[in-house]
């Protein structure tokens, strides 16, 4: 695991003039991330099942004059390669290039043991965490390798890193995460102008943390974790690749 660095201050407009992918973006971190983003200066797209809460993120963009984002109402859980192929085409026409994808969005029950995992939440959480990231940096690859610098971000968990009991299907699907990370970073190293690194924030004060645990165990506002995603997603991270990062505490 890499250190991040200790009280990265954004510059202004550090994503002047960039289009970012965030998913999961109507809640928790992936909401935290886009209005870090829009502060910088970068153009969103939206991603998210519920289409009130993208409303709601891009009214508050709006509102405090970042630049129009689009919505793109997407339900991973349930989505098709086609679905994945028809947003990056839709991107290619609407903006011609990608510079940034974060991977925010995630699919979380309960803990428990392994041996009682449910075959259905099995594999709506795979197909969120790992399918869904998969098929989206695929499908978006070429709009990403077309900028001149392009960063895609995985969130991962501290279970992703590390093998924890009762973590479930969760647990198993962040350690591929890494591995999904690692394997991009090393297939694109050199050959393209795409960096893929993974974030583990800690816990946070979100709906996805609040199924696992109660509200009077304490946990930092998503903000603080946004912050690390924009020094991810921006040039201040050059030339890391491959790297998995964890914000300490």
């Amino acid at each position: 695991m890499t250190a991040l660095p200790a009280h990265y201050e954004a510059p202004a407009r550090l994503l002047e003039g960039r289009i970012v992918l965030i998913t999961g973006a109507g809640d928790g971190l992936g909401r935290a991330t886009a209005l870090a983003c829009a502060r910088a200066g970068a153009t969103l797209v939206l991603l998210g099942r519920t289409v009130a809460k993208l409303e709601k993120v891009y009214d508050e963009i709006t509102a405090a004059g970042g630049t129009e984002p689009a919505i793109y109402p997407l339900n991973l859980a349930g989505a098709s390669w086609n679905d994945y192929e028809q947003l990056a085409e839709t991107l290619g026409r609407e903006f011609g290039k990608l510079h940034g994808l974060a991977h925010c969005a995630a699919h979380f029950k309960s803990f428990g043991p392994l041996e009682a995992a449910e075959p259905k939440d099995w594999l709506e959480t795979l197909q969120v965490n790992v399918t869904a990231p998969f098929a989206l940096t695929r499908h978006c690859l070429p709009l990403l390798a077309g900028s001149a610098d392009a960063s895609v971000v995985f969130v991962s968990d501290a279970c992703g890193r590390k093998g924890k009991a009762y973590a479930g299907a969760y647990g198993v699907s962040k350690f591929a995460v890494e591995g999904l990370m690692q394997t991009w970073a090393q297939e694109l190293e050199g050959t393209a102008k795409v960096r893929v690194n993974s974030l583990d924030p800690g816990p946070m004060d979100t709906a996805l943390r609040r199924k696992g645990y109660d509200r009077s165990v304490p946990a930092p506002d998503p903000s603080a974790a946004a912050n690390a995603m924009l020094w991810l997603l921006g040039p201040d991270s050059r030339p890391a690749t491959g790297e998995a990062f964890s914000l300490s505490r």
